[in-house]
């Protein structure tokens, strides 16, 4: 490892250095805690900006350590690399030259090969554990998986979180494992050929235990708001030094742990006005970091804003793809019937659904009557694969009140049809943890937080849905599940046994059959604009067209009841969603002459012969 960290603490073979930004304090002490020594502090010495060091020579990996300012304290380091005792206890050293990686021939696949798997790690598994993640990682190989994007894993209050409340960014979840079985986790999925990706957030932190107001109030702007609060400052006074913090936590991803990219979360949320944005400068200072290395950055931002995916030769900001919603909700709303809240900009209409699949997103400066202004960019001079798409994702379920999955409330028939849709259109799907099989297990919103906070979430939580018709009264209200109980947590998890289990079985050899062909089938591996074509058969039909020097293959999807469909050509069938391997029911689509008839939902790939 030839990065060298410049925030946190670090050790070589001199011993343990210490580095960090706290320009508010008058008096700064290293208190150190040791098996061999025990306890003892030590001044720091102050360097230019704000910034503080001390070397020691006689500390190891283990040992405790924690800063003392003005007086008060210890605090926790604001770069630590782990919090063995939690978010409010004394960071501890930690070595990671030791590990034994076997990835230096690791060589990911373009983006226009990926294939997104999202994972919470704690209820991805029953044991919640990066141990327990690592063996699963041979089934998502089978499944035809080829990129694991981990939710936040930043260490947060409590033994469970969703993942948006990390304050101790730069320190794996405690609860997880430590930090060498995350490493095990990344060289694993690296020696499985799986590209790994890991969710940041760099928009807030959590209610409890940001200590970075003790060493420095300008880690925060009165200048602009956020849903959280104040932002953080990305453009005012020592906004440098404040970069540097998130700089380095995403270098030391990638240095420390071979991560290949981030999920960067709710990038409209990072509120910028500087001649550079922080996005721009992030990605080439990771990416200058590291030159033998190509690295991936996917901006989460609803502003639909082309310029993002942009090229900086281009005038961009050099992020390689958007997480773009307006599919799903299009979908959402067709299938579901979802009509509240941002849903009430879609009309969900298959015309709709289809310009969305032809552009990559929907809004392209339309007026926006959620957000009351106009919202989106025209995205034609980008690539297809630069828009990540799915039918569900973490937010789209975990921001619901009770966490309904699509399969929830849609028939699997019409569920099987959407997502034959997701699987071979040629922007880059994104599968949250358990869709392949439909899991019966919700994705809630849970959190452990203290006695005095733990509350006001929950009846915060409760209130979030107080405009939504179905919760105007109070009373239904107090059915959203609190957070704050550990059975919201534990109901979150999945129930592994299902995928052996039918329905559930059909839908995952679906899936895994649907993610062979696009990722083997050379039509469906082409995924230029020029090759694909969608377009609405009626009110309740969409078709989509691949074309490449190998053929043609049209997909047709019914999503809602049963019609026929006359079609243009010879066409022979390959797959259709109803076949008995995937339903207990088959009831397949029949073509005869040139009619396509359907008798209820479903989705049918045909070749051009």
């Amino acid at each position: 490892m030839t990065w060298r960290p410049s925030l946190g603490a670090w050790l070589d073979s001199a011993g343990a250095h210490f580095r960090l930004w706290a320009p508010a304090a008058q008096a700064l002490e290293l208190v150190m805690e040791s098996a061999q020594e025990g306890r003892s502090t030590l001044s720091l010495q102050p360097e230019a900006d704000g910034y503080a060091t001390a070397h020691v020579p006689q500390l190891r990996a283990g040992d405790r350590y924690g800063y003392r300012v003005n007086g008060q304290g210890p605090f926790p380091d604001p770069a630590s690399r782990f919090q063995p005792d939690g978010i409010h206890g004394l960071s501890q050293l930690v070595d990671p030259r030791s590990f034994p990686w076997t990835d230096q021939h690791w060589r990911h696949p373009p983006l226009d090969q990926l294939v997104f798997y999202e994972i919470h790690v704690g209820t991805f598994t029953p044991e919640g554990t990066f141990a327990a993640a690592r063996a699963r990682l041979p089934y998502l190989v089978d499944l035809g998986i080829t990129a694991v994007e981990l939710m936040p894993i930043a260490d947060f209050p409590g033994q469970r979180n969703w993942g948006y409340d990390g304050v101790s960014l730069f320190a794996p979840a405690r609860c997880y494992g430590p930090p060498d079985e995350l490493r095990r986790l990344v060289d694993e999925g690296h020696r499985l050929g799986l590209t790994m990706f890991l969710d940041v957030v760099y928009n807030h932190f959590g209610p409890d235990g940001n200590y970075l107001g003790i060493y420095s109030k300008d880690y925060f702007t009165k200048r602009h708001h956020t849903p959280w609060g104040e932002a953080i400052n990305f453009d005012g006074p020592r906004n440098d030094c404040v970069r540097q913090h998130f700089f380095q936590n995403a270098l030391h991803w990638v240095h420390e742990y071979h991560f290949d990219g981030f999920r960067l979360d709710a990038t409209h949320c990072i509120l910028d006005d500087s001649p550079r944005h922080f996005l721009e400068e992030l990605a080439t200072t990771v990416r200058a970091s590291a030159p033998d290395k190509e690295l991936f950055f996917i901006a989460e931002d609803h502003r639909n804003l082309a310029l993002m995916a942009r090229p900086l030769s281009s005038g961009g900001w050099g992020m390689d793809a958007i997480w773009a919603d307006d599919f799903h909700h299009q979908t959402r709303r067709f299938l579901a019937g979802d009509h509240e809240g941002y849903y009430r900009d879609f009309t969900g209409t298959t015309a709709d659904l289809a310009t969305t699949l032809q552009q990559g997103w929907f809004f392209t400066g339309q007026y926006s009557h959620h957000l009351e202004e106009p919202r989106g960019t025209d995205p034609l001079d980008l690539p297809l694969t630069a828009f990540v798409v799915g039918i569900q994702n973490h937010d789209q379920i975990g921001n619901r009140a009770l966490g309904e999955r699509l399969n929830h409330q849609i028939d699997l028939s019409a569920y099987r049809a959407a997502s034959a849709l997701l699987l071979l259109c040629p922007l880059t799907p994104l599968l949250f943890m358990g869709q392949e099989w439909a899991s019966s297990s919700p994705f809630l919103f849970f959190t452990d937080h203290n006695d005095e906070l733990g509350p006001l979430v929950t009846e915060g939580r409760r209130n979030e849905f107080k405009h939504f018709s179905s919760f105007t009264n109070p009373e239904n209200r107090k059915n959203i599940p609190d957070p704050q109980s550990e059975r919201t947590f534990t109901a979150s998890q999945l129930v592994w046994g299902e995928v052996d289990q039918m329905p559930h079985g059909g839908l995952h050899r679906l899936y895994r059959d649907l993610l062979h062909l696009r990722l083997h089938d050379p039509i469906l591996r082409h995924r230029s604009r020029e090759s694909h074509r969608a377009q609405a058969l009626s009110a309740s039909a969409v078709a989509m067209e691949r074309r490449a020097a190998e053929g043609r293959l049209l997909l047709v999807c019914q999503l809602r009841g049963g019609e026929s469909h006359p079609l243009e050509g010879n066409w022979q069938p390959v797959l259709h969603t109803e076949e008995e391997r995937y339903t207990d029911h088959p009831q397949a689509p029949t073509l005869q002459g040139s009619t396509l008839t359907f008798r209820r939902p479903a989705a049918i790939l045909l070749r051009h012969c």
